[in-house]
């Protein structure tokens, strides 16, 4: 089963003369590297991740593992980087990445981890 990258499209940067928003440059660098390399990654862009101070924002997701959310990427040339720790993610069981295997962009750049319950279709009912 493939796991989700989320690219927040929205992301913009400080001086960034491009006219197209860097999130969405980064959203189109990944899914045509996914498209020349066999993947199993789906590539889905969001309106907003809501972490404006850090763009450019991704998060890996997947049903029954830790969803990671990343920061300060550069639009043009994380793509590799992103996609490499993305294999890692979807090799871990619990999605849990050790710090040591990240590329150095993953290890600088991490927003938040939000549990596994999360992300699964039924949450456990309550205990009363």
């Amino acid at each position: 089963m493939p796991i989700r990258i989320y690219v927040c499209t929205t992301c913009k940067t400080p001086d960034d003369p491009s006219p197209e928003r860097a999130g969405a440059r980064l959203f189109k660098s990944l899914h045509e590297v996914t498209q020349t390399h066999q993947s199993d990654v789906i590539i889905e862009g969001v309106e907003c991740l809501s972490v404006c101070k850090r763009p450019c924002t991704i998060a890996f997701a997947d049903q029954n593992k830790w969803t990671y959310i990343y920061g300060d990427f550069t639009a043009d040339d994380s793509a590799e980087q992103i996609l490499a720790c993305a294999s890692l993610y979807a090799h871990a069981a619990d999605g849990l990445i050790p710090w040591k295997e990240r590329p150095d962009a993953l290890k600088k750049g991490v927003i938040a981890r939000l549990p596994a319950s999360l992300n699964s279709s039924r949450l456990p009912e309550a205990q009363q």
